[in-house]
């Protein structure tokens, strides 16, 4: 192997190492400011989890500013936040399959589009700012209402409430509040619960 060759392949591997640790160096220092956290919910046959990074306020102007209207934001920080559900289960009304999705939201100033991507990223967004999500692997999205409270929630939260016959999903940040009512899917009265394996 010629000199000029071994030079070359070894700035390639300095290069691709000082990558990598860049890398890691800038999600360990977003993961000091925006922890991770995981919500979940098991009873009555359901299970769900979001995994999701939790951005603080640090008095910053948070909707219409740092996370501006009508563009798709990641929902939290760092890597795409992640909803699982153990069972078939109705999303305000809306059939969502089992299985693992990404969570993904549009705010505006009155509601929020909420998205449900079937699709898992390797982070939330790319290297022009833009989130990751491939809108043609949407699974469900749906519009729910802003509620407006005199509190201001430091840190944004995802946590799960029971109300009622639902479990609502609540997203909060600073003094914005989205409720998303969640219920298990039924199987109808009178239909066959044998599951057939072919084969």
């Amino acid at each position: 192997m010629n000199s000029k060759l071994k030079t070359g392949l070894s700035i390639a591997g300095g290069l691709i190492i000082a990558g990598l640790l860049t890398m890691l160096i800038m999600r360990y220092t977003t993961k000091a400011h925006s922890p991770e956290d995981v919500a979940t919910y098991e009873q009555n046959g359901i299970g769900l989890e979001v995994f999701y990074n939790r951005p603080y306020r640090k008095d910053r102007e948070i909707f219409g500013k740092l996370v501006p209207y009508d563009e798709v934001w990641r929902t939290g920080a760092n890597e795409a936040t992640t909803f699982e559900t153990s069972s078939d289960i109705l999303v305000d009304g809306s059939l969502l399959k089992a299985g693992k999705y990404t969570l993904w939201s549009i705010p505006k100033q009155d509601s929020w589009k909420v998205i449900f991507n079937d699709q898992m990223y390797p982070w939330g967004i790319d290297m022009d700012k833009k989130a990751y999500r491939d809108p043609q692997f949407d699974a469900l999205v749906l519009e729910r209402p802003v509620e407006k409270s005199a509190e201001i929630t430091e840190q944004f939260t995802i946590s799960f409430e029971e109300a009622g016959d639902f479990i609502s999903m609540e997203l909060v940040w600073d003094q914005v509040k989205i409720e998303i009512p969640i219920k298990k899917e039924e199987t109808p009265a009178g239909a066959s619960t044998n599951t057939i394996i072919s084969g």
